[in-house]
């Protein structure tokens, strides 16, 4: 089956040219705004049980959306990663893998790519998809979660751009390659960039 080549590198360009582009950052900055403004809150009064919604300062319909779309993508567990020798092996071995699977919101495609981080392994070897042990880079791990059929490209262009997001509000101007091989990274640190763009990219609906 036939499938188009993507490197870690061209992830990387292609998720900074979409998170620069104004439809993005109309996403990024409306996000928390969509939701209706709350009306006016009635003039206290007595409390009873039967007028407990007036002690609200947001209707509730606003409090059950906004915890619905502060819920974590849901973890992966449909099918376990395959093992060490999976992870040194081609990726286009596994490419069966996508047959019949279905899209993915870009939260749940970088959950994904943290499972494959967390079990194969991170690495920081310059312009490399993994090292000889099978372990990924960020980038990386978001290529062989989309050739083992976890996400469209377009999610996994989404889900990079989710992660430069995520790396401009916490100060890093560049891309997620030269962040991912920054001298002093750990693994630990590419695992809780993941978790805080999975949040990121939940709260937003995505």
């Amino acid at each position: 089956m036939a499938t188009a080549v993507l490197t870690p590198d061209q992830l990387d360009g292609q998720a900074a040219r979409l998170h620069d582009t104004q439809a993005w950052q109309r996403i990024v900055t409306g996000w928390g705004h969509t939701a209706a403004e709350p009306a006016p809150a009635p003039t206290p009064g007595p409390a009873t049980p039967s007028d407990w919604r007036g002690l609200l300062s947001v209707p509730v319909d606003r409090l059950i959306d906004d915890t619905l779309r502060a819920l974590p993508a849901p973890s992966p567990h449909e099918r376990p990663l395959p093992g060490r020798l999976g992870a040194m092996l081609p990726d286009r071995v596994h490419l069966w893998r996508r047959v019949g699977q279905s899209d993915l919101r870009p939260s749940a495609h970088l959950g994904y790519a943290r499972q494959i981080l967390a079990e194969w392994g991170w690495q920081n070897t310059p312009y490399r998809l993994r090292n000889a042990r099978g372990a990924r880079c960020v980038c990386g791990a978001m290529v062989s979660a989309h050739r083992l059929g976890y996400g469209s490209l377009d999610t996994v262009d989404r889900a990079g751009a989710w992660l430069i997001t995520e790396l401009r509000a916490q100060g890093w101007s560049g891309l997620i390659g030269p962040w991912n091989r920054y001298p002093g990274r750990t693994a630990a640190d590419a695992l809780a960039l993941v978790d805080a763009t999975i949040r990121r990219a939940s709260l937003a609906g995505q």
